[in-house]
This record gives C-alpha cells, sequence and structure tokens, in this order.
C-alpha cells in the first residue's frame, strides 16, 4: 500500500486528563463507521504484530504523554491504523495542550463512503475542537502552507495562501487549515463564521449537522485531487470565504 491513496484523518481535542475515555471514542468510532473494521493489534518493538485480546482495558492503560499507542487492523495488504498523541501548550494555539488523533487508512470505496461519518464519530467522541479528512497527495501540498522555508515564511504551492505556526494562531477553536471533509465544531464554526446562507448556499449541499451543533463540510463530491483544477478552485474559493482559518485573520 502506497502512501498516495491513503486518507489522513486527524482531529484536534482538549487534552486528555487521567483515564480520559476519549481515548476508546476515537477507535470505536473508526470501528463503527466502516463495517468489518476491527483495530485489535499493536506493533511491538521488533515491528512485529502482536494480537490485543483486551485491546480497550490496554489502551487505557497506556495513556501516556497525553496520547495512546499506535493500534491497527492487523491486516498488512490493508492497513488502517490510528494512535493519538498529546501537544504542549508551547506549540498549540492560545498556549491551551491539545489531544491529537491521527488515522490513517486505504483510500478505497468503502472508506470514501464511511469517511464523513467517521471523522465526524471521532471528532464528536474526542469532543474535538475541529479536524479533518483529506487524501494523502492533497494533504501533503497543504502541508506547505504552513512549513517554513530557508527564507524565512512558507512558500506554499498551487497558490495556496500562507498560513500562520498552529502556536501563533489565538484560540484552540480555530482550524489550521482546510481538507477535503472538515469537522468543526460549534465554536469553530462560530469563529470562522459559518455558516452563513447567503455566502455558503454551496457548501451547506455538502454540509451536515452533528449531534453536537458542529459540522461536517465536504468541499467536493470525490475525495480532494489538487492536480485536478475545479477541486483546486473548491479550496482556494474556500480559504478566501474563511480568511480566519489559519490566523490569516481575526475573528
Amino acid at each position: 500500500m502506497t502512501t498516495q491513496n491513503r486518507l489522513v484523518l486527524t482531529v484536534y481535542a482538549p487534552a486528555l486528563v487521567g483515564d480520559d475515555k476519549r481515548t476508546l471514542a476515537a477507535v470505536h468510532g473508526m470501528e463503527k463507521a466502516l463495517p468489518g473494521l476491527r483495530l485489535e493489534w499493536r506493533v511491538t518493538g521488533g515491528r512485529r504484530l502482536a494480537a490485543l485480546p483486551q485491546r480497550d482495558a490496554w489502551l487505557v492503560e497506556k495513556i501516556k504523554d497525553g496520547g495512546f499507542p499506535l493500534v491497527c487492523n492487523g491486516d498488512e495488504s490493508y492497513p488502517v491504523t490510528v494512535m493519538g498523541r498529546g501537544s504542549s501548550g508551547l506549540f498549540s494555539p492560545g498556549g491551551q495542550a491539545l489531544f491529537e488523533v491521527h488515522a490513517k487508512l486505504p483510500l478505497d470505496a468503502a472508506v470514501i463512503a464511511a469517511a464523513a461519518e467517521m471523522l465526524e464519530r471521532v471528532a464528536e467522541g474526542t469532543h474535538a475542537f475541529w479536524g479533518r479528512a483529506t487524501p494523502h497527495d492533497a494533504a501533503v501540498d497543504i502541508a506547505y502552507q504552513t512549513a517554513p522555508t530557508l527564507e524565512g515564511p512558507p512558500s506554499p504551492r498551487r497558490g495556496l495562501p500562507a498560513l500562520k505556526l498552529f502556536e501563533h494562531i489565538r484560540s484552540p477553536e480555530i482550524p489550521y487549515y482546510l481538507g477535503w471533509l472538515n469537522y468543526w465544531s460549534a465554536a469553530a464554526a462560530k469563529a470562522i463564521g459559518f455558516p452563513d446562507p447567503a455566502r455558503d448556499a454551496e457548501l451547506l449541499t455538502r454540509a451536515r449537522r452533528t449531534a453536537s451543533g458542529g459540522w461536517v463540510v465536504q468541499l467536493t463530491d470525490a475525495p480532494l485531487d489538487l492536480d485536478n483544477p475545479t477541486h483546486l478552485d473548491a479550496l482556494l474559493r474556500a480559504y478566501e470565504r474563511f480568511p480566519v482559518i489559519g490566523g490569516r485573520a481575526a475573528p
């Protein structure tokens, strides 16, 4: 499985506290969204797969440094992985420590069909501020929006706007960047000014409200492919519509 056909899912939530069950919510959310998925394996120090017969108890026990170890589906021909990590307030918006969940999945028809529900379940289950799910290739281009260069500021590809480093964004509710599928909590949606019925009519046709009052917003019908001029235009227009994203303008 190559990186070119992977879906990268990430959410940013308040920091874990003690034996926080939000670790389980992240894993359970993925399993509920994708039929047949069981994330009941770990990777040993020797790079071997080891079964986790008591996975949930093991995950809670292994919470460390604000995150949890990588677990996977045990199928090297169809790898699905998820892990959690803590982010220090020194490198996070508003100086607030965060809990980040990072998952990778094959970008096939089953995952594409389940992706919006999976992002919603993981984000809502972890009480995330915001999150996104994006194909790997597009995610690499988007990462250049914040990557410093030898000259200092980022030098984004494809005419995308430069974005602030995470620690320079004023609050954790403000998304760092956009993706193919975007989860915005109620607080994040308020911070960026979504929805405005007059300005967001097209986006609202691909958006759905969540139980907590947040939103899952899909930029393009098919997974984001920035070699497709229509997809690139959709991403550029979304950045123009939401200048608060990436810390480019004050809320």
